[in-house]
This record gives C-alpha cells, sequence and structure tokens, in this order.
C-alpha cells in the first residue's frame, strides 16, 4: 500500500442545492466531514446487514456529538430488497420515533442502501435532509453522486424514485478494504464508463492503472473515485434532472437493466450487467458507425481483465427487447440507447430493431 492520500473535494453546483463530495481515507471518524452539515436532534442511520456491523458503530460514535438521538436501522442485504416493502421499515423507524422533518438520514452502505434512503429522505414529511456515505466503489464512483433515488419494481429497475439532492457525499477510501473482490469489480464497471463517453485519456489512465485499482492502491482509487465524480458532477450541473446530457452516463444501462430484470434481482451485480451492457452498446455503436472494431475489442478486454462478464444471459431475443421497452428512456415503446459517436463522445438515440437483434444475436452466452 502506498502513502495515504490527501483529502479531496469535488462540488455539485445547482445553485441552492449545491454540496461537495468529500475524498480521502478516515473520513468516518474526522469531526470535520460533519462540519456545516444540518444540525437537528435526532439523525437515523440506514445501513444493511453486511455493512452495518463493519461501519454503523464508528459513524454512530462520531454523530453523537452532533444529535442528541442517534439510532442504527440495518436493512437486508442485495438487490432484491431495493422494493416497497423494505423502503417502509425506513419509514417506521422514522416514524415509530416520531422523527420531525428536521432528522437527519444517513445512507451508510452501498447503491442500494443510498437509492433506497434517498427516496425515503425525498418523502418523508415531504422531504428531510439526508447524507450519502457510500462503502462501495459503485456507489462512491456513481449512485451517491447527483441525486437520483429509486426503488425497483418487478417490471423495470428504478422505475419509482425521485430527484433528491443530498447534503454532502463522504467518500472514505478505507471503506474499500473490506470489499469483496466482486463488489470492486462491479465498482470499476462504472468507473470505465467515464472514458468512452466523455475522457479517453482517463481510459488510457484505467488501462495502465487497472492492476493498481484491482489492489486497492489507496493513491490509484483516490483518483479514479474523483475524476469519476469530476465528470458526473460536470454532467449532473448541467442537466440535474437527465432532460437530456445526464442520459450519456446510462451507457450500458439499457442492456444492463435488461439483464438484471429477466434474471431476478441480484442475480447479478448491477456493475457486472453495466459491463457487459457496455460491450453490447459498443457492439451497437459500431454497426451504427460510431466507434471501430478496435474500439470495441478494446473495451471488451478491459471490461473482462476488471473481472467482469462480457457474455449476456440468454434470455431470448423477445425478452430483451420486452424488458428494453420498460426503460425510463424509452419515448412511446421506442428503445433508445446511449452510444458512443465517436471515442470520448455520446448521444441518446433509438436504433433499428433488426440491429439490436444482431447485437444480442452476437452477445448471448
Amino acid at each position: 500500500m502506498s502513502a495515504p492520500a490527501p483529502i479531496q473535494r469535488v462540488e455539485i453546483e445547482l445553485g441552492e442545492r449545491s454540496y461537495s463530495i468529500l475524498i480521502g481515507q478516515g473520513l468516518l471518524s474526522d469531526p470535520q466531514s460533519y462540519d456545516g452539515l444540518p444540525a437537528a436532534t435526532s439523525a437515523l442511520i440506514v445501513t444493511n446487514t453486511a455493512v452495518g456491523p463493519l461501519y454503523a458503530e464508528a459513524l454512530r460514535a462520531r454523530l453523537v456529538s452532533r444529535h442528541a438521538s442517534v439510532n442504527v436501522l440495518e436493512l437486508p442485504d442485495g438487490e432484491r430488497h431495493k422494493d416497497w416493502a423494505t423502503l417502509n421499515l425506513i419509514f417506521d423507524a422514522l416514524l415509530g420515533r416520531a422523527s420531525d422533518r428536521k432528522c437527519v438520514l444517513y445512507a451508510l452502505g452501498g447503491g442500494v442502501v443510498g437509492d433506497m434512503t434517498g427516496f425515503a429522505a425525498a418523502c418523508y414529511m415531504r422531504g428531510v435532509p439526508f447524507v450519502q456515505v457510500p462503502t462501495t466503489l459503485l456507489a462512491q464512483v456513481d449512485s451517491s453522486v447527483g441525486g437520483k433515488t429509486a426503488i425497483n419494481h418487478p417490471l423495470g429497475k428504478n422505475m419509482i424514485g425521485a430527484f433528491y439532492q443530498p447534503q454532502r457525499v463522504l467518500c472514505d477510501l478505507d471503506t474499500l478494504r473490506t470489499l469483496p473482490p466482486r463488489e470492486l469489480s462491479a465498482g470499476l464497471a462504472e468507473v470505465i464508463k467515464y472514458g468512452p463517453i466523455h475522457d479517453m485519456a482517463f481510459l488510457d489512465w484505467i488501462e495502465s492503472n487497472l492492476p493498481a485499482l484491482m489492489g486497492r492502491d489507496p493513491a490509484a482509487l483516490a483518483y479514479a473515485v474523483r475524476r469519476s465524480c469530476e465528470i458526473k458532477a460536470m454532467v449532473v450541473g448541467q442537466d440535474e434532472r437527465e432532460s437530456g446530457l445526464r442520459a450519456i452516463l446510462n451507457f450500458g444501462h439499457t442492456f444492463g437493466h435488461a439483464i438484471e430484470s429477466g434474471l431476478g434481482y441480484g442475480e447479478w451485480l448491477h456493475g457486472e450487467a453495466v459491463g457487459c451492457g457496455m460491450v453490447m452498446a459498443a457492439r451497437l455503436s459500431q454497426r451504427l458507425g460510431g466507434v471501430d472494431a478496435a474500439f470495441v475489442d478494446r473495451l471488451t478486454r478491459l471490461v473482462e481483465a476488471a473481472g467482469l462478464p462480457v457474455s449476456a444471459p440468454a434470455l431470448g431475443t423477445q425478452r430483451y427487447l420486452d424488458l428494453m421497452r420498460v426503460d425510463k428512456k424509452s419515448e412511446a415503446g421506442e428503445i433508445r440507447f446511449v452510444l458512443i459517436e465517436a471515442p470520448g463522445r455520446a448521444v441518446m438515440r433509438p436504433a433499428p430493431d433488426a440491429l439490436v437483434r444482431e447485437v444480442l444475436a452476437e452477445s448471448c452466452s
């Protein structure tokens, strides 16, 4: 391991909804991490059964000096629990303690915990403050940033939710030490996506530093998280509610969400489905003239080297098409994909079903 990475800051510029992303080691225990956050009598740490035993007590110990009452709620772990029943456990905990509209929620965990806690914060008493404390690489580089909150529905992923920004995002790199290797690889998918859609120099860096990233080198992880957050901050600052530009952040997600929904949430991790989905989207981009075969091969090799699948499950062509028509980017039943129109530049557009069928035939194992 190299020397501890210095604390870095990325700003999300959204007027009165602006906030900071802090990136570094030891943030959970550093009292300065919480300076300027809303004062409240009560706080609720929402976590899950995997992360709670590791980090909830450390966070609670730091927060007791800020809030008179700090409670911890452990949710069941896994994407399959990202639903109404689990969301209601958060409301039960808040209402059971008569929490007022100034209470603060802390989302301690990965993307599922962050999405559900944010959605609960958006809904409870029509909006209470919350803080993202992401403990997975995927959450640190993507899902904790930008204010997308949601739960899943059996017919579609993240179809029920709200745009609701956190007060702060605390990316403590130390929490990545306990991340299972499969989860680390899943997070790398969301890091890799920023290259093809916006920054090919970053893609070059990822290729060169992949061994360090997979070895959890703090300096490499700090740069990957910071650059990913910088790109996402730039996009979100221009298009908070995904009316246009922000859709490029969903590169690989149309195919990926279909994989997740078709297999049943949780069989593949989100990042695994996105990794495979990026390869499929690159193949579709090639058929539409945006990239060449060398680009597709390069991305495929990188995704595979990161420990991610590059062959899609054989759900059946029609099943894929039906699932993708439920995607949030679809309009009037027309599937719209985030595609690469040139390396480092993405666009959202429809594609002929015939070409999509070709990609599915090539990609499915």
